[in-house]
């Protein structure tokens, strides 16, 4: 009989943990949504997870070896008395005429089995929950998990990366290769299909089935994911692909009731576009048109994608479509510079190389060592917060889509000047002052023997580490004659220069591009690369417009100097030609 009814009340007891678990931490996840900091926009601090995730597993291997002791404990009694019980039930009367047997029969059943049922009932989950409460505070929450999801779009369309290859993991430059599984590919057609974006649903879903029909275990079933499917391939004009996906659908699941519905509908719609089509007579003109069609252009229009430049803006992410003739290459040089005998760089002259002619941008090498790389991270990390930009309306800070790196990055309204967080910048970023540290002092005083130009009426050096995908879209870094107010709370004028370091490698991605001119400046650390933003007569310089890609492979930082146009009147003296 103890045979037959332990098991029972160790399933009971079990289940009663687990789904105490699972409430407790689905209450914790709630509790603390406000302590959301955007880990998805920077991998510098995306690292702190990982430890984070170590020590839970550690708490947890804690409470598998507790349970296991006591289960161990518990099969122990059990296989004790099921010899005993066995023994005693052939020869019941004779067993308990023993009188030892008859005194231990007693006090197993009044005091033993008691203790067993404290040992079942003993709660050893304390000490991992204590831990998954102070650690949970700090987990990513929907908002990371999204913003992680749709970097990994931005990625598959900027570098024309197919769904299977990302499913694979096979990426240029990868040390740490990773699968996806059935279940990462459908949430992220799950992401693309809650923004309406049946573009990319229908990629994630077709490979999610896919990895389904090739034998994946996975707890998302086919029919789940053709219900996606056919509705984005409906969604996109294929009504004929949608039915025969929701006729395969039917042979798996018969009374799926959407299915059915669905059944009849494009059915309907078919034979109503073949009739339409065969009193036109423009059948085959209208399949040729459709197998023209650009879905991610017709997806872009439907989302109303605001970057005009946006394909020649990827082909250069890509390296494609750099304008550089061999010609204009020809009258580019390298050359160790000293600034016009600047007296602390006459004894080390710096080396600069020219990358671009129009508009003319130099590379510095070896201009920030790695100690001062590493203090000015050092520095910055514990500061670092979703960029931000100045809204162009309403002159409020908000956080900026189109970056994609850590302070997620300001910019400033054109028209207000007021500083507000970038949506089409996904970074964060953070603000070092000169007296914070020799090494800043340093720096900037090395960017003023090199420029020549003004620091103390310069921006403060901002600090960047770019996140899962992390960008900034085409932008100018100077305000424009119709932004009258740009910068304005400053008191410094435009911006006249830009200077940016970069702070580390990145095996693949994460190029600066001038979508205007077709050029195309790769990350290299220890360098920097420097442009002037408006011509010497004061005006903008609308071929410095520019972008940071997306980082595909790797973690990069970088950081800048915005230089503005008080204190350079006679640095750099105004010119009568507006271009010059």
């Amino acid at each position: 009989m103890f045979g037959c009814r332990t098991p029972s009340l160790l399933s009971w007891k079990s289940n009663t943990v687990l789904m105490a678990l699972y409430w407790l931490m689905l209450g914790l996840f709630f509790q603390t949504l406000h302590a959301h900091v955007d880990f998805f926009t920077s991998i510098g601090q995306m690292t702190d997870l990982l430890y984070t995730e170590k020590d839970l597993v550690t708490s947890l291997k804690d409470y598998i070896r507790a349970e296991e002791s006591k289960l161990q404990q518990v099969k122990q009694w059990a296989e004790k008395l099921d010899s005993l019980t066995a023994t005693a039930v052939q020869d019941p009367e004779g067993f308990l005429g023993h009188p030892v047997n008859a005194f231990k029969l007693m006090k197993r059943l009044n005091s033993e089995w008691a203790d067993l049922e404290s040992l079942v009932l003993k709660d050893t989950t304390d000490g991992f929950i204590s831990n998954l409460t102070v650690q949970r505070q700090y987990f990513p929450t929907d908002e990371d998990q999204t913003g992680a999801a749709k970097a990994l779009l931005r990625l598959q369309d900027t570098y024309k990366l197919s769904a299977n290859v990302l499913s694979a993991g096979d990426l240029p430059g990868v040390v740490h290769k990773s699968r996806m599984t059935v279940e990462d590919c459908f949430e992220l057609g799950k992401v693309a299909y809650s923004e309406a974006d049946y573009y990319h649903t229908e990629l994630w879903m077709t490979q999610a089935l896919k990895q389904l029909d090739e034998g994946e275990n996975s707890s998302v079933d086919k029919v789940t994911v053709m219900d996606y499917l056919s509705y984005a391939i409906y969604q996109q004009g294929e009504i004929d692909r949608a039915l025969e996906l929701t006729k395969r659908m039917l042979k798996l699941d018969p009374s799926h009731q959407r299915a059915n519905s669905n059944l009849k509908y494009f059915e309907f719609q078919l034979e109503k576009q073949r009739k339409a089509e065969e009193a036109e007579g423009k059948k085959e003109v209208k399949e040729e048109k459709k197998k023209k069609v650009d879905k991610r252009d017709v997806q872009m229009k439907r989302s109303k994608d605001p970057l005009p430049e946006r394909k020649r803006y990827e082909q250069l992410c890509r390296g494609e479509g750099v304008k550089m003739t061999h010609r204009r290459t020809s009258r580019l040089f390298c050359r160790y510079y000293d600034n016009g005998r600047n007296p602390r760089l006459i004894l080390a002259p710096v080396k600069e190389e020219d990358e671009w002619d129009r508009p003319r941008i130099v590379r510095y090498h070896d201009i920030i060592s790695d100690y001062e790389i590493s203090k000015v991270k050092e520095l910055a990390k514990p500061r670092l917060r979703r960029a931000t930009i100045s809204n162009p309306i309403t002159g409020v800070l908000e956080t900026a889509s189109y970056r994609i790196s850590k302070r997620r990055a300001t910019v400033h309204d054109p028209i207000t000047g007021k500083l507000t967080t970038a949506q089409y910048r996904v970074s964060k970023s953070a603000w070092l002052t000169t007296y914070e540290h020799p090494v800043i002092e340093r720096i900037n005083q090395r960017i003023e023997d090199l420029t020549g130009l003004e620091m103390d009426t310069a921006e403060e050096l901002q600090v960047a580490n770019y996140g899962v995908g992390g960008q900034y879209e085409p932008h100018f870094d100077f305000g424009r004659k119709d932004e009258p107010d740009a910068f304005k709370e400053l008191g410094t004028g435009n911006r006249i220069a830009t200077w940016l370091f970069y702070m580390s490698d990145v095996p693949a991605g994460g190029a600066t591009v001038f979508p205007d001119v077709g050029a195309a400046v790769w990350p290299k650390k220890g360098t920097a690369v420097f442009w002037y933003n408006l011509f010497a007569s004061g005006e903008g310089d609308y071929s410095t417009r520019h972008a940071a890609c997306p980082v595909l492979v790797g973690n990069k930082w970088v950081s800048n100097k915005w230089i503005h146009e008080r204190g350079q009147e006679f640095r750099r003296p105004c010119r009568l030609s507006e271009t010059e």
